[in-house]
């Protein structure tokens, strides 16, 4: 029976695992908790070091590697290691190994093996797990990998990314259906924009298989040359600098050559290159791609830096700002590309032509295009040239608007990591972790935010919100909007009226914004979701409301996972429609989960069975919170997400009620003396006699203020949590006290003043019946 195992395992630029996979722990013994966050070389059963010096400067690598199984034994296993650099943070490696007792896969009459092996497409077949068991020359060609490397494994570890994860998703639906599927995903530069997916059926009509196919033929060298117009369009169209420079050799070889190369600057030069050489020219591999079935091409890789001496072509053609020919048998030349490592690419494939062209794009050099031509073939002419200069200037165009695209989004990031908060307030009530990942779409990151924001009597308000939109004109939205949320916030509006307050704002943001942009989809916020809820440790109380915003879940303590049913409410922005709040008692420990959408939308499977991980990864006891968000994100993302994913997960405490002490008072001003004496014993019960001066002032000036300006019940509570002393008077009056300037001669008007200058903060908030004036001090005691 056959057998087979795959481990994936990620590493950071470090040398740290940072993620172990079932199957390598299956295949090497050891568990994930016994290996992440350790250095990957314990697992080498050889020298390290000259592995890091084999993988220095690579985007990809595979090979035999003897790794250290748990048990002691040395096991020689093949291995493919991808280089992953995202946009937004560290880059790491994708690791991955198939070991499988498969014996070689069956191979049919000569005439279909001819058939498969030669055909001008690209073929590669997965069996039913969806693991490669065959692949003709010409995918073993455009993917740079032998059948040997990719057997045993799937798509989306031969060649990582969103477009591989959606090839895999439908060769899972051809395998279901039985039917072709067209999915819109390139794979690679040589395997076209679609790719084919057909069944394989047996003589009983049942899929045993799945035939990727791409609808183009990779290029062939006996193709005519194409005119501009036809191989020309879709040059300088791609999203970022190293497609474009891809798209450029895609289109000219073998077409105008045999060889090329795109060599870019780091920083573009501005005017012209005259004045700037001043010693040898370090530019940067975009691209390097020789004619067909020609085997790799030697020298440096993409991604490497290419150091070129003054007088060599690539410097000359930069320097004098214009196109240049050369013939390799001059000698100034031959001597460059016989001692010169940068130009081992030309002497591999013996060209004997070669023309630098630079890459201009408005006032701005970007770097070289060089085009070599084989010695059997004709010099470049003036029509080659032509041709050059308009692939050239299209692709120069296109690494110009990635160049923008990425400085924009790089701008977006780091305005909205300045809006999200750095680190969390100091508070007791919740124990909380967050995680925040962006969006990896060329749109650029989205405006959902997070926030905890601590209020008076210990409670503390959880924000998550996710405004409409990516770039810079969300991130500001999001800005805006979080400033807005923490003001309110901070006159202590009940959940429902906040949101209803920041709708008002929305639709204020949206007519300015409108009236300078009508043609803004998304102006001031439109369509904004948010959460908004409050808990209280003293009563254990968490009150919600949400504007459009997906539902909160919680674990309670005995691991039921449920959503808290809180009524939705519309989205920002829309005005006029009310919002709910609702309010839940919550027991000790409870568990908190407040996310945005991206958390399911990066997941392209059915919305129960995302939710059904979620709730098995909260569900499941973890050592820390950051544990519970890593699991959450592990679960249910298998690549960077499509959208922005923000997530906070807050664990409930209580504080207990010899921390707390509450009395109602009678409407009397004889009831002032017994209020402070009420204050000075439970401080003394507290060993807080130090600050009961202090107190008893506080108490003293609020109670009077109740009982003159208020109206009953009046009710006094002190709240004693670590080195913080709260000092509460609640009356049904919903009038908010001020501090006012007492003349000389005046007999009142100097409570609050007092207050103020005596407390560290003090405020009032409003319940739905009466008012709340609180003052709270820091102390120093022995508890109580």
């Amino acid at each position: 029976m056959e057998r087979q195992s795959t481990y994936t395992a990620t590493i950071d630029e470090q040398g740290i695992l940072t993620s172990w996979s079932d199957g390598a722990q299956r295949l090497l013994g050891y568990d994930s908790s016994a290996v992440v966050g350790r250095p990957a070389a314990t697992l080498l059963a050889a020298d390290h070091a000259t592995i890091r010096r084999v993988l220095a400067g690579r985007r990809r690598w595979n090979g035999t590697l003897p790794l250290r199984h748990q048990d002691g034994r040395s096991l020689e296993l093949g291995v493919l290691a991808h280089r992953r650099a995202p946009r937004a943070g560290a880059a790491d490696w994708l690791v991955v190994s198939a070991v499988t007792t498969r014996t070689q896969p069956p191979r049919g009459e000569p005439l279909e093996e001819w058939t498969f092996l030669q055909s001008p497409f690209p073929l590669a077949i997965f069996d039913a797990d969806l693991r490669l068991v065959r692949a003709n020359r010409r995918m073993e060609h455009a993917l740079a990998l032998p059948e040997a490397v990719m057997r045993g494994l799937r798509v989306v570890h031969i060649v990582p990314g969103a477009a591989s994860e959606e090839t895999d998703r439908s060769m899972r639906q051809a395998l279901e259906a039985g039917r072709p599927q067209e999915v819109r995903a390139r794979l690679g530069p040589d395997l076209g924009d679609t790719a084919v997916l057909t069944p394989l059926k047996d003589a009983d009509g049942r899929v045993r298989a799945v035939c990727l196919s791409t609808q183009r033929p990779a290029p062939d060298t006996s193709a005519p040359q194409q005119q501009p117009g036809e191989a020309g369009s879709r040059v300088g169209m791609a999203a970022d600098q190293a497609r474009a420079a891809q798209e450029l050799a895609e289109v000219t070889v073998p077409r105008l050559a045999d060889v090329m190369a795109v060599d870019l600057l780091d920083t573009p030069w501005t005017g012209t290159g005259s004045d700037r050489q001043r010693g040898p020219l370090v530019l940067r591999r975009a691209a390097l791609r020789p004619v067909p079935d020609s085997g790799p091409a030697p020298g440096s890789a993409v991604g490497e830096a290419v150091v070129c001496p003054p007088d060599s072509p690539p410097a000359r053609c930069l320097t004098a700002g214009r196109p240049l020919l050369y013939d390799t048998a001059d000698p100034g030349i031959a001597a460059w590309t016989g001692l010169d490592p940068c130009a081992a690419w030309l002497r591999a494939f013996e060209a004997r032509a070669l023309l630098a062209v630079p890459l201009h794009a408005q006032d701005d050099t970007l770097g070289v295009a060089l085009f070599g031509r084989h010695r059997d073939r004709e010099p470049f002419g003036p029509e080659d040239l032509r041709l050059a200069e308009e692939f050239a200037a299209k692709a120069a165009d296109g690494i110009d608007r990635a160049r923008a695209s990425s400085r924009t989004r790089t701008t977006t990031m780091a305005l909205q990591q300045s809006l999200l908060p750095h680190t969390l307030p100091e508070q007791a009530a919740l124990e909380i972790a967050t995680r925040y990942l962006p969006a990896e779409t060329r749109a650029g990151v989205g405006g959902d935010w997070f926030d905890v924001i601590p209020l008076s009597g210990t409670r503390v308000a959880l924000v998550v919100g996710d405004v409409v939109g990516h770039g810079i004109r969300a991130s500001a939205t999001m800005g805006r909007l979080r400033t807005a949320v923490r003001t309110l916030a901070d006159v202590d509006l009940p959940a429902d009226e906040l949101l209803t307050h920041l709708d008002d704002l929305v639709l204020r943001l949206a007519a300015d914004e409108g009236s300078a942009d009508p043609s803004a989809e998304t102006a001031g916020g439109i369509g904004t979701t948010c959460l908004y809820a409050v808990y209280d440790p003293v009563s254990r109380h968490c009150t919600l409301a949400r504007a459009g915003h997906p539902p909160p879940a919680v674990v309670t303590p005995d691991g039921t996972v449920r959503f808290l049913d809180v009524p939705a409410g519309p989205p920002l922005g829309l005005g006029g429609l009310p919002f709910e709040a609702v309010e839940t008692e919550l027991p000790e420990g409870s568990l908190l989960a407040l996310y945005t959408d991206g958390l399911f939308e990066a997941r392209e499977h059915d919305i129960d069975e995302a939710l059904d991980k979620m709730f098995a990864a909260l569900g499941r006891p973890a050592t820390s919170l950051d544990s519970v968000c890593d699991r959450v994100l592990t679960e249910l993302l298998t690549h960077r997400p499509d959208d922005d994913i923000a997530l906070l997960v807050a664990r409930t405490r209580v504080l207990h009620r010899d921390r707390v002490a509450a009395w109602e008072l009678e409407n009397e001003p004889t009831v002032v003396a017994r209020a402070r004496h009420l204050a000075a014993d439970q401080l003394t019960t507290w060993g807080l006699d130090e600050a009961a001066f202090t107190t008893e002032l506080m108490v003293s000036e609020l109670v009077t203020n109740a009982i003159r300006y208020g109206r009953p019940p009046i009710r006094l509570r002190l709240i004693h949590q670590d080195s913080t002393l709260i000092c509460e008077v609640y009356d049904a009056s919903g009038t908010t006290p001020h501090m006012r300037r007492a003349r000389i001669f005046d007999e009142g008007g100097r409570g609050l003043l007092l207050v103020a200058q005596l407390a560290e903060r003090w405020g009032t908030r409003h319940d739905r019946i009466g008012k709340t004036v609180w003052a709270e001090q820091s102390v120093a005691g022995t508890g109580g």
